[in-house]
């Protein structure tokens, strides 16, 4: 068994959120040759795209940035790294304020905040943002559950906003966040897509040189780390082009297709 981990958003997915007939046929050509397809995402598991779904293409899945794997045949976890409940609700705590929305993985599902969220979502990302789950207030939410939390999500809609909450999770240097333009991803430091990725692979017995990924993202960093045969997209951010042995096209040039084809004809 080989493994082929694959980021989602901005590498296999094109900028409108959908997997191009191209790449899902180079999927399935990996998979018949012997790979394991693991989407490998800061998603979570409601939430991963459909086309993968339908296609029966994957049996493990890591999301939420590396919080967790999770065997989908069995419904169980391989890995889990979450954030404790208490913290969770802390921050939300610390952090709520005008101008900020939140959201939060839980329990594998993807709670928002309010339809304002929702309807942002789901113009974002489609059919895939269906899935996610309407809240009137989060943190009770989070509360009634009794679980712990795979991941925050805090969105910012001014710069006041967003300098509050980093000024909140300055305080907090045992937390992990990656921001991106008007959002900031929360995580346990025991949580990354490396970490995750890692323990897969101790579970199915592959090593690390019969691991490859496909990514765009600095939260593709660790996941790098952890492979044998790294592909950064030509959309990648410049420190993860660095790391990689190959820089294919774009997310929307079939990046991930072009990727497969090296991979599977440097086998033959």
């Amino acid at each position: 068994m080989r493994i082929l981990a694959v980021d989602m958003d901005g590498t296999c997915l094109n900028k409108k959120s959908m997997i191009s007939d191209v790449t899902l046929t180079w999927l399935h050509w990996a998979r018949v040759q012997g790979y394991e397809i693991v989407p490998t995402t800061g998603r979570s598991l409601s939430c991963i795209p459909r086309q993968l779904s339908d296609e029966k293409l994957f049996r493990y899945c890591i999301t939420s940035n590396g919080a967790s794997v999770t065997d989908t045949e069995t419904g169980k976890d391989v890995f889990s790294a979450p954030l404790p409940m208490e913290k969770a609700l802390t921050l939300t705590e610390e952090c709520a304020g005008p101008y900020i929305g939140m959201t939060a993985h839980v329990d594998h599902e993807y709670l928002v905040e309010g339809r304002f969220l929702w309807t942002l979502g789901r113009l974002s990302y489609g059919k895939d943002a269906g899935n996610a789950q309407i809240v009137r207030q989060l943190a009770p939410c989070i509360k009634e559950r009794q679980s712990d939390v795979e991941e925050l999500q805090f969105f910012f809609y001014t710069k006041k906003a967003r300098a509050r909450i980093r000024d909140v999770l300055s305080r907090h240097p045992e937390l992990s966040a990656a921001y991106g333009g008007q959002y900031v991803e929360i995580y346990s430091k025991g949580a990354s897509k490396g970490a995750a990725l890692e323990a897969l692979a101790r579970q199915l017995s592959v090593p690390k040189e019969d691991i490859a990924c496909i990514g765009d993202g600095e939260n593709d960093i660790p996941m790098f780390q952890h492979a044998g045969t790294r592909f950064a997209m030509g959309n990648a951010v410049p420190a993860l082009k660095v790391l990689a042995d190959r820089v294919v096209a774009s997310n929307d040039q079939n990046g991930v297709a072009e990727a497969i084809k090296i991979l599977l004809h440097a086998e033959e």
